[in-house]
């Protein structure tokens, strides 16, 4: 009997024992340092190691935007970096491969829109991509062809419209953005903005907004000061209404009527990673623009829209 009770008692005090461990903070800090050993483990294995080494050479680190003294607001551009943790537990139990990384795209802290609004002339020179950008306030008669060879070349330009212009040609605004083309502002009567108060340009701008809206259900964001002349006014009213004031960095100066042998030249010499090449709608540059487009992607280049070249995502190298 004495020893049943014994064996009872000394049950209960192993009970408690073990009760008490579970709730034992220093139980629960062995456990975590069983945890920490473990990462730590990983964290110093062979393959780890390779894979973080490979890191240390094989990140990209994103670029921040900035604002240059000669050109303006220049975009930022999105890194690529290895994921040591998705890699290791994707080649875990095997060799080290390079094949097996995993990438993930990174964002800079500091992109376009965050800075002060200005005026941008290129994209980062770090992604090798160009755009047609084609102001459009006349030479209508020129863009059914033009539409062609973009076509033909699966590219995909920007069309800065004239208000008034837009407004008595509502058919080929559409066509335009039924062709997947991106269409900007460019104010509406063709005006010199450095010679308009705040409210005129606003105005300019608002109207031009409206004809565009009405036309194909869409907001402009991106807009081209006639001529190129602007004072950091426009560019204000601009970015109060939703739009990045964007220039050039390539002029095809085809209103001059060069040659197009002349005007391909003049292009494809100057052409460069993030170039904005102005054009219109002209003879010699309907006549032109399949040898452009083709002598910029032999240079390596993409061709996108402007906004696609001021994006700060990462373009696939294309052989």
């Amino acid at each position: 009997m004495k020893k049943s009770w014994i064996h009872l008692i000394v049950f209960v005090m192993i009970l408690a024992v073990a009760a008490g461990s579970l709730q034992n903070p220093y139980t629960s800090m062995y456990l975590g340092n069983l945890k920490e050993e473990a990462a730590i483990t990983v964290n110093g294995s062979p393959l780890y190691s390779e894979i973080n080494e490979a890191k240390s050479k094989l990140d990209i680190l994103p670029v921040n935007a900035t604002i240059d003294r000669v050109w303006k607001g220049i975009p930022g551009y999105n890194g690529i970096v290895i994921d040591a943790k998705a890699s290791y537990e994707k080649m875990k139990g095997k060799s080290f491969n390079e094949e097996m990384l995993v990438r993930k795209e990174v964002e800079p802290d500091i992109q376009l829109d965050e800075l002060e609004p200005t005026a941008v002339y290129k994209g980062n020179p770090n992604k090798a991509m160009v755009a047609l950008m084609i102001n459009v306030a006349w030479g209508e008669e020129y863009l059914p062809d033009m539409l062609q060879v973009l076509k033909k070349n699966n590219v995909h330009a920007t069309f800065f419209l004239d208000g008034s212009w837009s407004k008595k040609n509502s058919d080929m605004v559409r066509m335009l953005d039924e062709e997947g083309h991106e269409i900007g502002n460019h104010a509406y009567s063709h005006p010199d903005l450095k010679q308009l108060s705040d409210a005129s340009i606003r105005k300019e701008l608002e109207d031009t907004n409206k004809v565009i809206e009405a036309t194909i259900d869409k907001k402009p964001v991106v807009f081209a000061p006639p001529s190129g002349s602007y004072a950091n006014n426009a560019v204000q009213i601009a970015d109060s209404l939703g739009m990045q004031t964007v220039l050039w960095s390539v002029d095809t100066v085809d209103w001059k009527k060069p040659s197009p042998h002349v005007l391909t030249d003049r292009v494809l010499q100057k052409v460069h990673a993030g170039a904005l090449i102005l054009m219109h709608p002209t003879d010699p540059t309907e006549k032109s623009l399949d040898a452009i487009i083709r002598g910029v992607k032999k240079r390596g280049f993409q061709l996108g829209t402007v906004s696609q070249v001021l994006d700060s995502k990462r373009i696939e190298k294309r052989p």
